[in-house]
């Protein structure tokens, strides 16, 4: 039963770190790759779908994304989807590709960038507590109905623990990859 617990709260801290990981790749760096369009919604044929379905998106440079539209009549509609997203890049057509280079960011707008960043790994930890604490309940639960034994029940609190500290570190090592990623230059 214990066991059950501790695996249950440990896939839950794992997605929670795979959710955060996911956050930090949509805050752009200085630097071109070609995750940053991976939300940005494109009109297909009446229906919303991801930029990377309609279209072959590269790298030109190390600050400029190519995207190159699978299909013509295409080209008009990615390049308004990408100038309409919240990333503020500034595509522009040259024949069959469009190239989104990557301005450079200022110094205010990388600690707004950094200060995102920190909201989010904040949500990220306030989760694995989260965790910890539902995991914790259900140990006392357990224990008020005699199904451990208190000892077990601190066992079994104190792996959870490990588990969060183990968990809140990766999240903390992610932030400060993130925060030196942002503020080079």
């Amino acid at each position: 039963m214990i066991n059950e617990i501790k695996k249950s709260a440990e896939q839950k801290m794992q997605k929670s770190l795979e959710a955060f990981k996911n956050d930090l790749g949509k805050v752009r760096t200085g630097r071109a790759h070609t995750g940053i369009l991976d939300h940005v919604m494109v009109d297909y044929y009446g229906s919303d779908v991801p930029v990377n379905q309609v279209a072959n998106v590269t790298l030109i440079d190390a600050r400029t994304i190519g995207v190159q539209p699978w299909e013509k009549p295409m080209l008009a509609k990615i390049e308004k989807a990408i100038r309409d997203s919240d990333l503020g890049l500034n595509p522009a057509s040259m024949g069959e590709i469009i190239r989104v280079p990557m301005p450079m960011l200022t110094e205010e707008r990388r600690k707004d960038l950094i200060k995102v960043v920190r909201g989010e790994a904040e949500g990220a930890r306030v989760a694995m507590r989260n965790i910890r604490r539902d995991s914790n309940t259900e140990f006392k639960n357990l224990l008020k109905d005699k199904a451990i034994t208190e000892d077990e029940e601190r066992r079994g609190q104190d792996e959870i623990q490990k588990l969060t500290d183990k968990y809140t570190a990766e999240v903390d090592k992610m932030l400060a990859a993130k925060e030196a990623d942002l503020m080079a230059v």
